[in-house]
């Protein structure tokens, strides 16, 4: 019972220590063979044969076994799994006679039950006072925790990585999906075409098709859609069907990106707009002549390359057009031409002309675009296309976003650009 005499309060008696001094005081009394035996890890000593000399009850409860079994009668090595025995013969041991201490390595001890227990072993030679070696001292920590954890790891990190191949499968079946299977084959010209995929985990926006047309004409575009990924796919789709209905209605190419611009403005008007960049053609047979006349409408897209059958090749001059459905009337630039025997039209995307090259970190560029077609000058569809495809694989990592290239060469008579 407290009493109030004066002054006097009720608090500890005078006489008990406090109590962190009485737990302070526990663990001194703490023998050191209290802390060997308990501690909070195994210990064993063993003769330089192997030969268990010495071993705590941490460890001895862990493996099931009795100090009896295993002192004077059992050598460590006889601890490990079949392996973890052939890495200590051949690897561990060596190592520690000839450094004197080796750390930190993962074995497995076979416990009197026949389990295994992942552990990490230190060990150390302890040497007399002439220096020779007396004895192994080994400590053993149990890792079950930590295997536990890297497995969990190592299933999350197979997990993911089968869930990339199949975003990889999906991106690129998709990517198939909004290309033609294969180019028509258009009477009087010969075209080729390649699709160059930059990443495999995404779905890239260019897009490109060649259909026929009433009255002998056909009509070819390619495009490039801004972004990436779903949403740029699901532009994509929509921009290759709307410009193939389009034109069926109105094949006049300027009419045909005028549609497209308003599908797409309609569309994506909001807080996330969505545009594109496309060159769209009309191909119609030059009358009794050999050739064909072609009207090409640009909508902000990187110029055509006209290669002459003379061996010359130029930009084809569309300029002001504007991107496809940003404004409610885009401006679309148009020029007509012929394409003559021996003479290629070559449409591309901006991904080849802005990959990166092994100068400085640059960016390829229109004119070095020029001049390597004009080194090619006069070729044909293949082999136009085929160089470019050389060409993208030189500039490797480089190229960062998706390029699609499409040719279109009028045959001469006697087929002698093809020798």
């Amino acid at each position: 019972m407290c009493r109030n005499d004066g002054d006097q309060g009720c608090g500890p008696d005078p006489g008990q220590p406090p109590d962190d001094d009485r737990t302070f005081a526990a663990l001194l009394e703490d023998s050191v063979e209290d802390l060997y035996e308990n501690a909070p890890c195994g210990y064993l000593s063993t003769l330089l044969d192997g030969q268990i000399a010495k071993v705590n009850t941490t460890l001895l409860n862990w493996l099931g076994y009795t100090r009896a079994e295993l002192v004077g009668r059992r050598k460590f090595g006889d601890l490990l799994t079949t392996g973890g025995r052939l890495y200590h013969e051949t690897h561990f041991a060596p190592l520690l006679r000839m450094q004197g201490e080796i750390s930190g390595i993962a074995l497995e001890l076979r416990a009197a039950d026949g389990s295994r227990m992942p552990v990490l072993v230190t060990s150390t030679v302890k040497t007399g006072s002439d220096g020779q070696p007396l004895l192994i001292r080994t400590t053993v920590f149990d890792a079950r925790d930590r295997r536990a954890y890297e497995q969990e790891l190592l299933r999350a990190r197979q997990e993911a990585e089968r869930e990339r191949e199949r975003l990889r499968q999906l991106a690129t079946t998709l990517q198939k999906t909004l290309l033609p299977p294969a180019v028509e084959n258009v009477p009087g010209l010969d075209v080729a075409a390649y699709y160059h995929i930059a990443s495999t985990d995404e779905v890239g926006g260019d897009f490109y098709d060649l259909f026929p047309l009433a009255a002998g004409t056909w009509g070819v575009f390619l495009g490039d859609v801004c972004g990436k990924g779903a949403e740029a796919a699901a532009v994509t789709s929509l921009a290759r069907y709307t410009l193939r209905a389009a034109a069926v209605y109105d094949p006049d190419p300027a009419a045909v990106l005028g549609n497209l611009n308003t599908v797409l403005n309609h569309e994506y008007n909001g807080t996330d707009p969505r545009f594109c960049t496309v060159v769209f053609g009309l191909l119609t047979p030059d009358g009794d002549q050999d050739g064909f006349r072609i009207t090409l409408s640009s909508g902000g897209h990187p110029p055509a390359l006209l290669l002459r059958a003379d061996g010359t090749a130029d930009y084809l001059p569309t300029p002001g057009g504007q991107l496809i459905g940003v404004l409610p009337d885009a401006d679309i630039a148009t020029i007509t031409f012929r394409l003559g025997p021996g003479d290629t039209l070559l449409l591309h995307t901006d991904g080849l002309t802005e990959a990166h090259t092994a100068i400085r970190g640059e960016r390829y560029g229109d004119e070095a675009l020029l001049d390597f077609v004009r080194a090619l000058a006069p070729t044909t569809a293949q082999g136009t296309i085929t160089a470019v495809r050389d060409l993208l694989g030189t500039l490797g990592t480089g190229v960062d976003d998706d390029t699609a290239v499409l040719a279109v060469h009028v045959p001469r008579a006697d087929r002698a650009e093809e020798q």
